[in-house]
């Protein structure tokens, strides 16, 4: 799929809030996934095998309701002529809350990630942990600052810094006296030195090698300790291929995991905690210098919806109901406005929500 939008977010969450609410009466609602790749033919012909076996189940009624099910999700997938680029889910049952009433539906999407798994499951509920995990999917960076006396490991989660491991060296200070004494001593904190970056490396390596989800790593410090640490034989070329800037930066604590992806907009320029930042920027900005073009709040702005006056839509996520949410997306499609939905984990994004966490920047003033 091409990138992934607000749009194809909120219609993920709104079939997997909807999905949940279902509970069947028996083992009879029917969840498939299917990866990317795979024929959708063969899985129909699985489905057919499906329906032979149902006939088995000794409650006459849940027999009837899963070979319904599954003839329903036959239909439908006849219907699409390959497996989508991502794979699909697909949901089949009667989600009727009425006794002796029938009501057979079937719900099917393509993810904003590839399927994971193969899957068919007949169960009293729908099986939506797939997706679920798929929506609170971020793009995740590896963080290291670092230098002589004290290092930081961490990750940038979206917009958020999660820190893995600070540690402090046992490099001492440096040595005045001159002649051999110097000399020596210059070895033995060289050679801590060494020590602690094989101490830092070994966790950036427990941490980063296995995971998938990781974009990059950047590594802050200091003069030339940053570079001494990825110049030396620490990491692993696995690890070094996943290394995509280095940084001058002052701290080296988690206060220096801050400092470095202030300093890395140019390497994360095109990813959410940039763009989360500029936005809310922009908007404060604003409100600072003219009023008269912003809005906040969930009924001022949803007057400058409908006036046609909003140019960009910030939401802080978990500041509205779904529902609201919901109803502005398709406000800002009608007046092509641009929407924008932030995490509320950025000291930007806290301002704005201390502003009921619903702002608009204007194209005209509305006062």
């Amino acid at each position: 799929m091409s990138k992934v939008t607000l749009a194809d977010r909120l219609k993920l969450r709104k079939l997997i809030k909807k999905l949940k609410g279902f509970r069947g009466r028996h083992t009879e609602l029917i969840t498939v996934y299917l990866p990317p790749g795979q024929d959708m033919t063969k899985l129909i012909g699985t489905l057919q095998d499906e329906q032979g076996t149902a006939t088995n189940i000794k409650d006459k009624n849940t027999s009837k309701s899963v070979i319904s099910a599954l003839e329903r999700m036959i239909r439908t997938l006849r219907t699409i002529e390959k497996t989508p680029e991502n794979g699909i889910a697909i949901f089949s049952g009667n989600v009727s809350d009425k006794e002796n009433v029938a009501n057979f539906q079937v719900f099917w999407i393509e993810p904003i990630d590839p399927v994971p798994l193969k899957l068919y499951r007949c169960e009293q509920r729908f099986i939506t942990h797939p997706l679920e995990e798929m929506d609170a999917n971020e793009t995740t960076y590896g963080l290291i600052a670092i230098d002589k006396g004290e290092a930081t490991v961490g990750l940038l989660i979206g917009s958020n810094i999660k820190i893995i491991k600070n540690m402090t060296s046992t490099v001492p200070g440096k040595f005045k006296t001159g002649g051999q004494s110097a000399q020596r001593f210059a070895r033995i904190r060289e050679g801590a030195a060494v020590e602690f970056y094989k101490r830092v490396a070994e966790v950036t390596v427990n941490e980063f090698t296995y995971m998938k989800e990781l974009k990059g790593i950047i590594i802050g410090g200091p003069g030339t300790t940053k570079n001494n640490f990825v110049d030396g034989s620490y990491m692993n070329e696995e690890i070094k291929k996943k290394i995509i800037g280095l940084k001058d930066i002052t701290y080296t604590n988690a206060y220096g995991l801050r400092e470095l992806v202030d300093k890395s907009e140019d390497l994360l320029s095109e990813d959410e905690v940039m763009t989360e930042k500029k936005v809310i920027l922009r908007f404060l900005e604003t409100l600072a210098r003219d009023t008269n073009m912003v809005a906040y709040g969930l009924e001022n702005v949803k007057n400058a919806l409908a006036m046609g006056a909003v140019d960009t839509l910030i939401i802080v996520d978990e500041s509205i109901s779904d529902l609201e949410l919901e109803d502005l997306s398709e406000k800002c499609e009608d007046s092509r406005s641009h929407l924008v939905l932030v995490s509320n984990r950025t000291p930007e994004a806290v301002q704005l929500k201390g502003l009921t966490g619903v702002g608009a920047i204007l194209r005209y003033p509305i006062q």
